[in-house]
């Protein structure tokens, strides 16, 4: 649920943990978004950085110019000013990331995994049986048929976690145990039900099942999407998937090798939590008249 009031937590001298529920919902990140935006459009004195992710925000902060009772007391007078959650409205991208599903890098990874471990198992058809699908064609089409919502960032530097914006596309995934030591750069991974994509060649404990030549975290800034910032994507941007094949793949990567690639997104629009509420009720009401007149 989402808290009446936030709990604020210490997080050592420096740090306050701001815990505004304790579900994974799509309502609640939009609030933890909605009020990271305001709080940086404020300003207040003493702060140093805020870090929202899933239900909370940490809030780093310089305790010689605000005290820890004041910066509670400040936060709580712009929390107050929001509004109504569902009259909010944030900035939002939409990038659109060409995959490869069921890609041979990928599949080698898990294979190696497996061989180490002495076990036998397909992520892709670990996830195909975790939602009771029929096969890998129904989950690549489940899982391109929706955009997704940029939850968080974490876990490792551009890391993005993704929430399908259409319930009726969530997809599950149980975590490896233990994790992989090594997971492909560009590697779309899902587990618990959140979808992500691996910035960099890492550790990881996702189910990978796709893979993107498209790099989202650009540490030496050289293309021109990361001219102000090494991540390409914010809290509360969109994607959108678009299967490719294996020649498209390989043509994208090399336009990234010689500097010439070009990521394909929509800038800033306003995304209303309203319109998106109504957009599910239609959809929601679309899918009862379909079962209807199936069962007529």
């Amino acid at each position: 649920m989402i808290y009446a009031k936030p709990r604020y937590l210490p997080g050592g001298d420096r740090n306050i943990i701001i815990e505004l529920g304790d579900e994974m919902s799509f309502d609640l990140n939009f609030l933890v978004h909605s009020l990271t935006a305001s709080i940086r459009r404020e300003k207040p004195k003493g702060i140093i950085e805020l870090v929202p992710c899933i239900a909370t925000i940490m809030v780093s902060y310089n305790p010689t110019e605000i005290g820890f009772e004041t910066l509670i007391s400040t936060i709580e007078s712009i929390r107050d000013n929001l509004g109504d959650l569902s009259s909010l409205e944030l900035e939002s991208r939409m990038y659109y990331v060409p995959i490869l599903y069921f890609d041979p890098w990928t599949e080698e990874c898990v294979a190696d995994y497996c061989k180490n471990l002495g076990v036998e198992h397909s992520d892709p058809d670990v996830i195909v049986e975790a939602n009771d699908l029929d096969d890998r064609t129904t989950l690549r089409r489940i899982h391109a048929s929706t955009d997704y919502w940029v939850a968080a960032l974490g876990f490792w530097p551009g890391l993005c976690s993704l929430m399908p914006l259409n319930p009726a596309n969530q997809l599950i995934a149980p975590k490896y145990n233990p994790p992989r030591a090594s997971t492909p750069k560009g590697a779309i991974g899902l587990g618990g039900a959140i979808t992500c994509l691996y910035p960099d060649q890492t550790p990881g404990g996702f189910r990978i099942f796709a893979r993107t030549p498209m790099p989202i975290w650009d540490r030496l800034q050289q293309l021109k999407a990361f001219k102000n910032s090494p991540a390409l994507f914010k809290p509360g941007d969109r994607v959108r998937f678009i299967p490719i094949d294996l020649d498209e793949f390989k043509f994208i990567d090399s336009q990234v090798e010689d500097g010439s690639y070009e990521h394909p997104y929509v800038d800033y629009q306003r995304f209303s939590l309203r319109n998106y509420k109504a957009w599910l009720a239609d959809i929601g009401k679309s899918n009862q008249d379909s079962e209807d007149s199936g069962n007529a």
